[in-house]
């Protein structure tokens, strides 16, 4: 009984572990669904590839071994409502993923039910950039984003100079959000849109019409057309009809229209009439033995054209299979169970409970986003932001009846003749470039980009108007503006390739100088078009303008009353200041007491009589000045002083010669203001230009409190209130642009400019913001100086006869010793040096030549004093007397040891 029931158990247990290993083994069908329209531009073709794909797929022996891969596809009819529901229909049939819906906005409503119910939700059609993997976990793009193709836009616009475009797109979350990803890209590049154009997402002729006439009366001729297959073609019918697809028009198309041309080729002759000359863009898919045996089977299969989205659908049903391929061969089981939270609701007459939980489909979803696999459109590989690993596109100008690509696009790589897989070779990343483009209207010279809004209407030009500086700026009582600045923008006007129609309009009464800040302000404002004149740019102006090159430098300067310093009796003095002259005279003094002390005791020219040794070190100091001393140095610690000695010497004086010859053969002036420094430690009030930036920038930048601030009007204000200065209610000194200063002292030799030029500004012509006219204008003055005309220009009407003392100088500083204290340090740490081993010289030496006298004398006198003063007349003594003695003292030893 016993083996009897032990049989019975491994006869249960044995047919259920083979049943439960077979399951997984044995699963024979994996079902894959799809939505998209089949009578669609783009389901035309996708059908076709993805069956071909499945049939490819199940007869290949090297994946999904014994496994059937089926695809069920459902036509949503050009349905929103039923590319929502149509996916709920694979969610009861135990499908592991879903290929689709077709457009973007479907692809959010239904990604947010396949994320609660763990199915991969693949597209190749829905491009729109907002679509993130946060937010829609479940959702892979298996063909470019659009935020790629409006980069590469964005390069386009750039490459050839353009600043600003105009969007065309269907109001719709595919059109929303791929213009505002275009604006993004563009801002990157400094460029901007500069007219959102949207349509109805199925607009009619009419509403095209008005849209392209409200286009037309823009200034930009960039277009980006981010269009539907449904309406694109009827935009170009309507613009054609308008004249807008000529000479001076640039039409950009996203990949919608390379899709069509693909589709459809070839296209009724009439419709490629209506397209010539625009740029499209497509998706790049690298030439590959793969593909060109599709495209011979693809001709076989029907006689629709194979566009990239055909080829991106065969690609994602062949990533499916491989994932699957890896998520069984991982141990992963293909089971549905119920989601609670749908059961809660129940079911109704909906059957919401019919809806299964993929049970594995987050690890079949990591199973996806792993495969890297070669495909017919490259390398199917996905990056961290789950977009494919190679973004780029193809750059189509449509001419005839067909195309020719002018280069490439790569998300690494930028604009290139060469397309992206042969880009590896270092040689082809310098040809950033395009191939010639024919534009509308059959030109092939790049457009300009940009016309005037309406040309019946002339630009309203700013300009000051005051009674001061007319060299500058003129208003005449008949109407007549001239100037310098209205001479400089007339010129760079007619360097323009094209005709700008304008007029001047006076700014201000004539009378009290007009701000220019506010002049800049009504610019903004759109009182005027442009500002020309006197207009320093400044942070403040910047910030609410666009300005031109500079064409003049014209930074702030300090003029104060100068008067001019006569020759005196004392002029020689004037290089040196009092302390420079003291520590020479001091230096003098101790280096020649510093080479009698190391010559004395052996050499006879610094010995004698002390009234004869004083007067010698005295004459041996000051006689190095001319190099004329006469005295010997016959120590080699004497020499070494004196050689340092003589150098700074020759130092000092080379640099008295050069100072006193400049103050006797220049005019030196003098101020006692000596530039803005003196103006801000001291309270003495300070003149500006009535309705000038120089009071801001006085109060905000350097602190000067505004009510030592006095407005000035016209030179003749700035002439006497210099002339009164500040004790008969005048000023110290004036602040303004070296411009006007510069004018103002032509004929008034009183006055002078003190200090240095203390900021660096320049004029420039206002324009509005982003205006494509500051560019121009800011080239044509850029040729204007490299010409020579531009300082023609300046020289007629700012180049005035200066008053004589136009070749005087400022009162040259006077040299201090701190210009000095380097030489006189060096030479002082040579003189302590040399005494120093001069001293331990004399005391090694009178230790071995007077021994017994050294002994004698501590023996007899031990005080310091009585040391010091044998050690002291050593010293003095001579050399040969000391020698001398010695020899004598050993003498008299010998005689009496011999006696």
């Amino acid at each position: 009984m016993k083996w009897l029931l032990l049989l019975i158990i491994i006869c249960d247990v044995v047919p259920l572990q083979g049943l439960t290993t077979n399951v997984s083994a044995r699963l024979h069908v994996v079902n894959i669904g799809s939505v998209f329209t089949f009578d669609s531009l783009i389901g035309k073709v996708v059908k076709v590839a993805m069956e071909a794909a499945v049939e490819d797929v199940n007869a290949s022996p090297s994946i999904l071994n014994n496994t059937l891969l089926r695809i069920i596809m459902h036509d949503t009819k050009f349905s929103g409502f039923m590319s929502i529901m149509e996916p709920l229909r694979f969610m009861e049939s135990e499908a592991v993923a879903i290929i689709g819906p077709q457009r973007s906005t479907s692809a959010r409503v239904v990604s947010h039910i396949a994320t609660e119910l763990r199915i991969p939700v693949l597209s190749f059609t829905a491009t729109d950039p907002t679509m993130s993997p946060l937010q829609f976990p479940f959702f892979i793009r298996t063909s470019q984003n659009d935020l790629f193709q409006m980069a590469a836009i964005a390069d386009i616009v750039r490459f050839y100079g353009w600043r600003e475009v105009i969007a065309i797109y269907g109001d719709d979350d595919y059109g929303r959000n791929g213009v505002s990803a275009l604006g993004d890209k563009l801002a990157e590049k400094r460029c901007r849109i500069s007219y959102k154009a949207a349509l109805p997402p199925e607009p009619t002729r009419e509403n095209i019409t008005d849209l392209l006439i409200k286009v037309a009366l823009s200034e930009s001729r960039i277009i980006v057309v981010h269009a539907s297959f449904i309406w694109g073609l009827d935009l170009f019918y309507v613009a054609q009809n308008l004249g807008m697809m000529s000479t001076g028009y640039v039409w950009i198309a996203t990949n919608w229209l390379s899709t069509i041309i693909d589709t459809n080729s070839p296209l009724p002759l009439d419709t490629m009439n209506n397209i010539q000359g625009v740029i499209a863009l497509r998706l790049h898919t690298p030439d590959s033995v793969m593909k060109k045996n599709f495209i011979q089977k693809w001709h076989n299969l029907t006689h629709v054209g194979l566009s990239t989205y055909g080829l991106y659908a065969y690609d994602t049903v062949w990533l499916l299979a491989q994932a699957i391929e890896d998520f069984l061969q991982g141990g992963g089981n293909v089971s549905f169970s119920k989601n609670p939270i749908i059961s809660e609701l129940g079911g109704g007459n909906l059957h919401l409970d019919a809806l299964k939980v993929f049970d594995e489909g987050s690890i079949f979803l990591e199973s996806i986003l792993r495969v890297d696999r070669i495909g017919l459109t490259g390398r199917m590989k996905f990056n961290r932001d789950r977009n494919l690993v190679n973004q780029a596109f193809d750059v189509l100008n449509i001419i005839g009846t067909g195309y020719q690509t002018i280069g490439y696009w790569h998300s690494h790589i930028g604009l290139s003749v060469m397309p992206p897989e042969e880009l590896g070779n270092p040689s082809f990343l310098g040809q950033q470039k395009l191939h010639s483009v024919v534009w509308p209207g059959h030109t092939t010279q790049n457009p300009r980009g940009w016309v005037f809004s309406n040309n019946g209407r002339h630009l309203r030009i700013g300009v000051p108007n005051r009674d001061t500086f007319e060299e500058v700026v003129s208003v005449k009582s008949n109407g007549i503006i001239t100037g310098f600045c209205v001479d400089v923008f007339t010129a760079a006007l007619n360097l323009l390739p094209y005709a700008v129609p304008f007029e001047f309009v006076a700014f201000g009464n004539g009378h009290d100088n007009p701000s220019n800040s506010e002049l800049v302000r009504l610019i903004t404002a759109g009182v005027y078009d442009a500002g020309v004149g006197d207009i320093t740019i400044i942070t403040e102006r910047t910030k609410m303008a666009d300005f031109t090159q500079p064409y003049a430098e014209s930074g702030l300067v300090v003029v104060a009353p100068i008067r001019k310093l006569g020759s005196s009796a004392m002029a020689f003095l004037r290089p040196f200041t009092p302390q420079m002259w003291l520590v020479a005279a001091v230096s003098f003094l101790i280096v020649g007491a510093v080479i009698w002390f190391l010559e004395h005791k052996h050499n006879n020219d610094f010995r004698g009589p002390p009234r004869r040794q004083v007067i010698t070190t005295f004459w041996f100091s000051f006689s190095t000045l001319f190099f004329a001393h006469r005295e010997r140095t016959t120590s080699n610690l004497g020499r070494i002083v004196l050689l340092i000695w003589l150098f700074v010497v020759l130092i000092i004086n080379s640099s008295y010669t050069a100072s006193l010859t400049s103050i006797l053969t220049v005019h030196q002036l003098s101020s006692p203001i000596k530039g803005i420094e003196t103006l801000e430690t001291n309270n003495d009030p300070i003149g500006y230009p009535q309705g000038s930036f120089v009071r801001d920038y006085l109060v905000n930048e350097l602190g000067i409190h505004e009510s030592r601030l006095v407005p000035l009007r016209s030179p003749e204000e700035y002439d006497k209130a210099l002339r009164d200065g500040p004790g008969k209610g005048g000023v110290a000194a004036v602040v303004d642009e070296r411009a006007y200063i510069e004018l103002f002292l032509s004929n008034r030799c009183e006055f002078g400019i003190v200090g240095q030029e203390f900021t660096k500004n320049g004029w420039g012509f206002a324009f509005p913001r982003n205006s494509p006219l500051a560019v121009d204008v800011s080239t044509a003055i850029l040729q204007l100086s490299e010409n020579g005309d531009l300082q023609r220009i300046r020289d007629k009407w700012l180049l005035r006869k200066a008053c004589s003392l136009q070749g005087a100088e400022i009162e040259v500083d006077r040299l201090e010793l701190k210009s000095f204290w380097g030489l006189f340090v060096v030479c002082g740490v040579a003189c302590v040096l040399a005494l120093a081993v001069y001293t331990v010289l004399m005391i090694r030496q009178f230790g071995q030549q007077r021994p017994e006298e050294a002994e004698g004398s501590l023996r007899r006198r031990s005080s310091p004093s009585a040391r010091i003063h044998s050690f002291l007349s050593f010293v003095k003594e001579k050399e040969e007397d000391v020698k001398a003695r010695s020899s004598r003292e050993r003498h008299l030893e010998d005689t009496s040891v011999n006696g």
